[in-house]
């Protein structure tokens, strides 16, 4: 990730930063996971959520997601522990998810991978640490800029 970033036109420093960085405090696919698997849960159980519960789960989920990076499945645990601000869902109710949570961590995975693409632009860009042209240029023709670059060997500095 940290080479197709900087083949992308971002600056080597910006990306060695946001991208470690995003996997620790960025993982949007953890934090849509755990919020929308909690009202699905509340709603496969008729459990009714007033709007001050449901800004909760949000913010719990903000700020749980956080400690579930690195370890596959760690984002079912952490789950599990956010249920516990809403007694009313009941825990049990997590037995329909074990089923399709191997499917849901691969998904989970690649909206982080996404979010911390797109964090390394934006940021690249704040910074005006981001080549235009050359963006343009890979974002236009992905296959051919690829290709090539695979063929070329990366230099030692821009690792």
């Amino acid at each position: 990730m940290i080479q197709k970033m900087q083949r992308l036109g971002a600056s080597p420093s910006v990306v060695g930063l946001v991208i470690p960085t995003g996997y620790s405090f960025n993982l949007d696919g953890t934090n849509i996971y755990m919020t929308l698997a909690t009202l699905f849960l509340a709603q496969a159980t008729n459990t009714h959520l007033t709007f001050g519960q449901e800004m909760t789960i949000l913010l719990i989920a903000m700020l749980t997601s956080k400690g579930a990076s690195g370890v596959t499945g760690a984002g079912f645990v952490t789950l599990a522990a956010t249920l516990q601000i809403i007694p009313d869902i009941p825990i049990a109710s997590l037995a329909i998810l074990v089923g399709i949570d191997k499917f849901m961590s691969e998904c989970r995975a690649l909206t982080n991978l996404v979010g911390n693409g797109v964090a390394t632009v934006v940021v690249s860009r704040w910074e005006g640490e981001l080549d235009p042209g050359k963006l343009r240029q890979v974002m236009a023709h992905p296959m051919e800029i690829g290709e090539a670059m695979e063929r070329e060997p990366v230099a030692p500095a821009a690792r």
